[in-house]
């Protein structure tokens, strides 16, 4: 128990280091390390609220980089109802089975990275694909607490500016936030312990994120990228054992 509550502490710290650093990254390690040891209900039900504050404070610093408004409301409209609809499946699905897809859409994330670390798609594309794309995202985030093997690489492969991308995904994770919240409360998933732990696990991130953003300065994306798919790959495989 303890030593779950200091990875689940230190998971938390490192997520705010790289959200203050690239504007993304907590997902991908506190779910997986949390859901090692509490389960997956467990881990997203701890995360929304950290999730939801941290993206509310983000998109609201970088507002004025927001792209496309009318892309931007899509792709939180949908986001939104894709994470209310994964938030039943949630409720349902075995926990085994959420972890180990957990895992494999870790993996497939970084599997992803590597292949093609440089692929952008043209914005005319992202336009027209941009309402489903994040109706699955929200889907993956609800149900598993994991929505970058879609989200991150969709947002990532439109080639915008650092700030511009802090604000997009910020919207992104936000919109998925505000009904995820609700509804993992009305389905039981988030009680009211889990509550108060979701906000303890407010002061690791936001204390880490100005570090993060701090060493951003001096350590250019490519290189916080390559540490968060060698740690995400050890924390798949781990998680991925657990569910076998």
């Amino acid at each position: 128990m303890e030593e779950g509550l200091v990875m689940a502490f230190v998971a938390f710290a490192a997520g705010g280091l790289l959200k203050g650093a690239i504007g993304a990254g907590t997902p991908v390690i506190a779910v997986p390390i949390m859901s090692i040891y509490y389960g997956v209900p467990f881990a997203v039900a701890v995360f929304a609220l950290p999730a939801f504050l941290s993206n509310l404070w983000q998109l609201w610093r970088y507002r004025a980089q927001l792209p496309s408004r009318r892309f931007v409301l899509t792709m939180m409209v949908s986001a939104a109802a894709g994470a209310s609809i994964g938030s039943l499946a949630l409720a349902s699905l075995p926990s085994r089975l959420l972890m180990g897809c957990v895992a494999a859409m870790a993996l497939v994330y970084v599997a992803f990275r590597l292949a093609r670390p440089s692929w952008q798609l043209p914005w005319k594309t992202a336009e027209k694909v941009v309402g489903p794309v994040a109706l699955t995202s929200g889907v993956l985030q609800g149900a598993a607490g994991i929505s970058a093997p879609l989200s991150l690489t969709f947002v990532s492969s439109l080639g915008l500016e650092r700030a511009a991308f802090i604000a997009t995904i910020s919207a992104f994770f936000l919109s998925m936030s505000v009904l995820q919240l609700p509804t993992l409360w009305t389905l039981g998933i988030l009680t009211p312990q889990r509550l108060v732990i979701s906000a303890v696990a407010c002061l690791p991130l936001f204390g880490a994120m100005p570090i993060g953003a701090w060493l951003a300065r001096f350590v250019d994306r490519r290189s916080f990228d390559r540490i968060v798919l060698i740690l995400l790959t050890v924390v798949a495989l781990r998680l991925l054992i657990e569910a076998l």
